[in-house]
């Protein structure tokens, strides 16, 4: 099983919806924080959601960060799974920056690990 520590980082030049994170295949990401700062000088808001193929979960509607504000967006950690995607819109161009900090755990190495330390446990039971 592998474990990886990572981050993103979006800039939202635009107020369109903007993709923070996409979990990968075979992957359960835990979402350690998500920090947004506003850089411009002049409050904004900003949307965070969940997307699970058609399905869109509300995070945050329109959250209020003040002028020259950085907050931490999550009191606890969030778990994300295989194809979900975090996603984030502004309500205004060019203010806000988003750091997204998380663990990745790819299940595919777990699944090989135990594989190899089963197949030695049957050749040394199918020996005996």
């Amino acid at each position: 099983m592998a474990h990886t520590y990572k981050n993103s980082k979006v800039d939202l030049t635009t107020t369109d919806i903007t993709t923070v994170y996409t979990v990968p295949t075979d992957t359960t990401t835990i979402i350690k924080s998500i920090i947004v700062s506003e850089d411009s000088g002049s409050a904004d808001e900003i949307t965070l959601t969940i997307t699970n193929g058609s399905d869109v979960f509300s995070l945050y509607k329109d959250k209020a960060v003040t002028a020259k504000q950085t907050l931490d967006l999550l009191s606890t950690p969030l778990v994300l799974t295989t194809g979900e995607i975090l996603k984030a819109t502004a309500a205004t161009a060019n203010r806000l920056h988003i750091i997204c900090s998380y663990l990745e755990i790819t299940w595919q190495h777990l699944y090989m690990y135990h594989k190899k330390r089963y197949n030695k446990f049957f050749l040394l039971f199918m020996i005996q």
